[in-house]
């Protein structure tokens, strides 16, 4: 565990809010320990029309997890009791419920142990609230994503209800929204399964991690493409690791058989 010395000077930037609101009813856990900002993130939540829950440290957050009903959880990465590296390990262990993790520190450490836990995004503090929510919302969207109902891109195949792709031992099945490896049943997060569909749309081809940011993560500005090489490694380790090739300078590619 690192040491949990934490910035006095950290804290949460509350825009102002006008009409915006969440466009469902959605439940948030936000777990972290600095009070301040725990309240000023829940406000600024609630503002936006979330339901949002809290917890202090670690272990209460793995409870409040456990007791169901969340969408998705803000977890700080230095945490009393369980730090938030751990706890997002253990919930990786459970759920594919969207993770944000919120650093106080933009170490680049810190950003890598968090997305190598599991994570799918995270931020640093000081946080907007305006880009807090609109991580929020790129990773409900994942969450929700069904490839059979939104238009193919240009020069993709059309992935139509039912069809199964199959590259060696590995099959996607784009409408029941599941990965198979020899067979058995392969457990995927919300972006791992986005990302994973990217490439099966396009094999042989070289995705750029830029490409990748805006189509996977919903990035619409120049986002941390470390968030891309960290989410490739963990597929790498569930689909095999010679089935995604690095293409230096340029990208990732998925490999045909």
């Amino acid at each position: 565990m690192r040491a949990t010395e934490r910035p006095t000077t950290s804290k949460v930037q509350v825009g102002s809010v006008s009409e915006a609101r969440g466009p469902d009813p959605v439940s948030v856990l936000v777990v972290e320990d600095d009070a301040a900002i725990r309240r000023a993130v829940q406000l600024a939540l609630e503002r936006y029309g979330y339901r949002v829950a809290v917890a202090a440290d670690g272990l209460s957050g793995l409870e409040a997890f456990r007791g169901g009903g969340h969408d998705l959880l803000i977890l700080d990465v230095m945490l009393p009791e369980l730090d938030g590296i751990g706890l997002c390990h253990r919930i990786r262990e459970e759920s594919p419920v969207p993770v944000l993790m919120m650093s106080a520190r933009g170490d680049a450490l810190d950003v890598v142990a968090g997305l190598e836990a599991g994570a799918d995004d995270y931020v640093v503090k000081p946080v907007d609230t305006a880009v807090m929510v609109a991580r929020i919302r790129a990773l409900l969207r994942r969450a929700t994503f069904r490839p059979d109902a939104r238009e193919p891109a240009p020069g993709k195949p059309d992935r139509a209800p039912g069809h199964v792709l199959v590259f060696g031992d590995l099959s996607v099945d784009t409408l029941g929204m599941e990965v198979r490896r020899d067979g058995a049943i392969v457990p995927m997060t919300p972006t791992e399964l986005r990302l994973l569909l990217e490439f099966v749309a396009a094999p042989g081809s070289v995705l750029d991690r830029r490409r990748l940011l805006r189509d996977v993560w919903d990035y619409g500005w120049e986002g941390d493409t470390r968030v891309v090489d960290l989410c490739v490694l963990r597929l790498r380790k569930k689909i095999g690791s010679g089935r995604i090739e690095t293409v230096r300078g340029f990208g990732y590619k998925l490999v045909r058989d």
